[in-house]
């Protein structure tokens, strides 16, 4: 019988699955079952149907975790997170309802890392290597980045305008990790996110992908909101 609950980890735009590896090798060796799918990034409905699709493979309650644009994923699931037990934001978009990513990004001037954000013809957004690479993430080894820059999943432009319905996080307690050097989410917004929703709140010196450059601190997140949940019995 498991006697803790699940994780499933929600990448970001313009990331993928593997971006959690550190904190995957760390939650695994204390004996958590963990779960980092692939998300289409082709519509935000897609991407909560992915969503729900492994959280119905879930032996029990599971605690979601979510980076970045994976958070709108998370926070999408609305009303409906029957074996949902926690929410855990890794810098990530904690809309309320009637808001919209494009909207709350359009309030303030563009950060850094999305200063240079391009469309294809089919309407897709991608970061250019030297934005990834210095601002998206900039306290990772060049090197690395370079590697995560080459496998970004580039974003739906149509997520920039979905309009958020009642959030989940007003039925689930929450967790948020600030990352006080990112520069794609402005640090402010996320301590904004964090306060409204009642989040048990921490801050690291880190980039926007700060389960790259700092895995402990956003697995140690992780367990904390883990071990306050109910368990599977």
């Amino acid at each position: 019988m498991n006697t803790r609950p699940n994780i499933v980890l929600i990448h970001g735009a313009w990331a993928e699955g593997s971006c959690w590896s550190g904190v995957i090798e760390r939650l695994q060796a204390d004996g958590y079952r963990v779960t980092a799918p692939q998300f289409p990034l082709t519509a935000l409905a897609d991407d909560v149907a992915r969503l729900r699709q492994v959280l119905d493979l879930q032996d029990g309650p599971a605690v979601v975790a979510g980076h970045s644009y994976g958070g709108q994923i998370m926070t999408a699931l609305g009303t409906d997170t029957q074996n949902v037990a926690g929410l855990v934001y890794i810098a990530a978009f904690g809309l309320d309802q009637g808001e919209s990513l494009g909207g709350l990004l359009s309030q303030g001037p563009v950060t850094p890392a999305l200063a240079h954000l391009f469309t294809d013809k089919q309407g897709f957004g991608w970061l250019p290597e030297d934005d990834f690479v210095d601002h998206f993430a900039g306290d990772v080894d060049p090197v690395k980045a370079r590697v995560m820059y080459a496998v970004q999943q580039p974003l739906a432009m149509s997520a920039f305008g979905d309009v958020m319905g009642v959030p989940a996080w007003k039925a689930l307690p929450s967790w948020y990790l600030v990352a006080t050097d990112d520069q794609a989410l402005p640090p402010d917004a996320e301590r904004q996110f964090a306060a409204r929703m009642g989040a048990t709140t921490v801050e690291i010196p880190a980039s926007h992908v700060a389960m790259v450059s700092h895995p402990g601190d956003v697995a140690q997140l992780i367990k904390t909101a883990a071990e306050a949940v109910p368990a599977t019995s």
